[in-house]
């Protein structure tokens, strides 16, 4: 069976623009509380090296953005090491407030920033306005879990000594947030950050750094200077200045695995702690009394969010084999019915395109190879034609256990199916990637929905659902997808150090 879905692209008007010229943030570092020149316009001041924006959905140039060095680095680091004494002394509540200013910040520019989001990285605007609501509802829940640390109860736990357990902030931290994501993965790292009273630098990805440097444009008046520092560049230059800066307490990551590996390797010669949310390859196991229409529903959301760009989307269907073949049919009638396009397509659009030349390369040579060692295209398998960087969402059938397509992470909107015989060899064949950030279980029986997700090495397992998020509950994986929580109190305790102060009172 094979399904050809809608090849043609939605498009919007070329001539015009989501974005105002006036609306651009500064195209530069913000430092010490203050942009490093006061260019508002789509290139950096002369003299300076850049990076090109490209608009994904057309190809076309977006701006220029200033390119940093290890000398930014090293300045925002100053300021946010000058920074730290007074705000680490503030209060829980005085960072509260005016990390709920923040939020409302967000709320009230909602409209440009899902704009900005949209053009910069390609996202329909249904994406962006998830995006930019979780960046705001981040904020305030690190607004109130900053003031709601427990310890340990004080007392004598040795003869003549009270013991008292203190929170501190960890320092400086160094943040590196990822293109998929930008503002929503900044917010996830600022929130709890500076709720717990640390100062940070971070560096937005070269790709997508549009949305973080208009939030601060917008708060720069809330925070004190050198709090908030923002240096923008690549990663083996600004990246990796993070990572080793001696002055630097701490760095925190979300991106790839080789990204991961190099950053705790550069982190290890200062035996600074390491924060990692890496990539994964989520199985989504379907048993043979499943609901299998919810499951096909689920998975047209969790399988395509983001066209697929997504580290924790329920890319690998591993499904019982006696309801595959129905499994395969519903999916395939629900992946058939998205809208790809660009944003200015309007709110029809429901998938956008690869942030890149180079990613649309990297998926497209992968479904290629997939398909050459036997996987068969049931919906999509290949390049949407035009301008732009888009893959017709895919759903590869017959993928062979141990397969590349089945093992790696193709961040993409492709689905593959595999089959199983057993509940072991399920769980089995789920636990063998290298990957552990999510899973996801769909079954009506409750002894297994309890039972499986247990058995599963991923951070986070849904039972009948998938990609359902929020605030108070943790997100970070195991083995190859890192160490650290984001979201919830334990992202605050990551970003936090406790000491242990005992008093001899014998008399």
């Amino acid at each position: 069976m094979t399904t050809n879905p809608t090849t043609e692209v939605v498009r919007g008007d070329s001539s015009t623009s989501l974005v105002a010229e006036g609306e651009f943030p500064p195209l530069t570092h913000f430092i010490d509380g203050a942009f490093a020149d006061s260019t508002t316009s789509s290139a950096p001041a002369a003299g300076s090296a850049s990076t090109t924006l490209i608009n994904p959905a057309d190809g076309t140039t977006i701006a220029e953005v200033v390119e940093g060095t290890v000398a930014d680095v090293d300045s925002a680091v100053v300021a946010a090491r000058r920074a730290l004494t007074a705000w680490r002394e503030s209060t829980p509540k005085d960072r509260a407030d005016i990390l709920y200013k923040i939020a409302d910040r967000i709320e009230d520019n909602a409209d440009v920033l899902i704009r900005l989001e949209s053009l910069n990285a390609g996202k329909p605007t249904v994406v962006s306005e998830d995006d930019i609501s979780m960046a705001a509802d981040t904020f305030r829940f690190s607004a109130g879990a900053g003031r709601a640390f427990t310890e340990m109860g004080s007392g004598d736990y040795v003869e003549d000594h009270t013991s008292i357990v203190l929170r501190e902030p960890v320092g400086v931290v160094g943040v590196v947030v990822p293109w998929n994501y930008p503002l929503l993965m900044a917010a996830w790292k600022i929130g709890p950050i500076l709720a717990t009273g640390n100062t940070l630098v971070l560096k937005p990805s070269e790709q997508t750094p549009l949305t973080t440097l208009k939030l601060v444009e917008l708060i720069a008046d809330l925070l004190p200077a050198g709090v908030l520092n923002i240096v923008t560049g690549l990663g083996p230059e600004v990246g990796a200045r993070l990572s080793s800066h001696p002055d630097i307490d701490l760095v925190a990551l979300t991106g790839s695995v080789g990204s991961g590996k190099a950053v705790a390797t550069s982190a290890g010669d200062t035996l600074k702690r390491v924060h990692l949310e890496l990539g994964g390859k989520a199985p989504v196991i379907i048993f043979d009394d499943a609901d299998l229409q919810a499951a096909a529903e689920g998975i047209r959301n969790a399988g395509y969010w983001n066209a697929g760009q997504e580290c924790g989307a329920g890319t690998r269907v591993l499904v019982h084999s006696s309801v595959a073949e129905e499994f395969t049919k519903l999916l395939a009638e629900q992946v058939s019915t998205y809208v790809v396009g660009d944003p200015r397509g309007g709110d029809q659009v429901e998938l956008g395109p690869m942030i890149s030349q180079a990613h649309f390369e990297r998926v497209t040579s992968f479904l290629e190879r997939a398909i050459a060692e036997g996987a068969t295209p049931v919906v999509g398998g290949r390049a949407l034609e035009g301008p732009g960087f888009f893959v017709a969402p895919t759903v590869l059938a017959d993928v062979a256990p141990g397969s590349e397509a089945s093992q790696h992470e193709i961040f993409g909107p492709v689905v593959t199916i595999e089959t199983f015989e057993t509940e072991d060899e399920a769980l089995e064949r789920a636990n063998e990637v290298p990957y552990g950030l999510a899973a996801s279980v769909w079954t009506k029986d409750s002894a297994r929905s309890l039972d499986i997700p247990r058995q599963l090495d991923f951070g986070t397992v849904w039972v009948n659902s998938h990609l359902v998020l929020a605030a108070e509950v943790p997100w970070g994986g195991f083995k190859g997808s890192g160490y650290g929580r984001d979201l919830s109190i334990y992202a605050l305790n990551d970003f936090s150090r406790t000491k242990h102060v005992q008093i001899n009172h014998a008399r």
